[in-house]
């Protein structure tokens, strides 16, 4: 399973840095602003995930739920802001969500750090 995060770290970076490469150069003005911030987080969340792959043997089960809640929350967060700005669809009612999500997911990593 460690594995499945690293990769998914992975592949939520190497898209990251795709989408900023096009938000520079399609985007002007309040979009690429939004989108910025949902790479930024995207990101962060990208090496939260390879840090999950690595601590998972460790941290157990709690860990894996600490993966999952990052990759929800990147989904909800920053893809319902790719959406609206990217593809015109109103979906930015579901960012809080995944906001909360990803401080969920950094909770339940904290606790299976803390845990002995």
């Amino acid at each position: 399973m460690e594995r499945v995060w690293v990769g998914l770290g992975a592949l939520a970076g190497l898209s990251g840095v795709g989408l900023s490469a096009y938000a520079a150069h399609v985007l002007s003005g309040a979009p690429q602003v939004a989108v910025n911030s949902a790479i930024e987080m995207q990101m962060f969340h990208a090496l939260a995930l390879l840090f999950v792959g690595l601590w998972a043997r460790r941290g157990r089960r709690i860990t894996h739920l600490a993966g999952l809640a990052f990759v929800v929350g990147i989904i909800l967060f920053s893809g319902s802001i790719y959406a609206t700005h990217l593809r015109g669809l109103k979906l930015t009612q579901y960012a809080p969500a995944g906001g909360m999500t990803l401080m969920a997911g950094w909770l339940l990593l904290a606790i299976s750090a803390l845990r002995r």
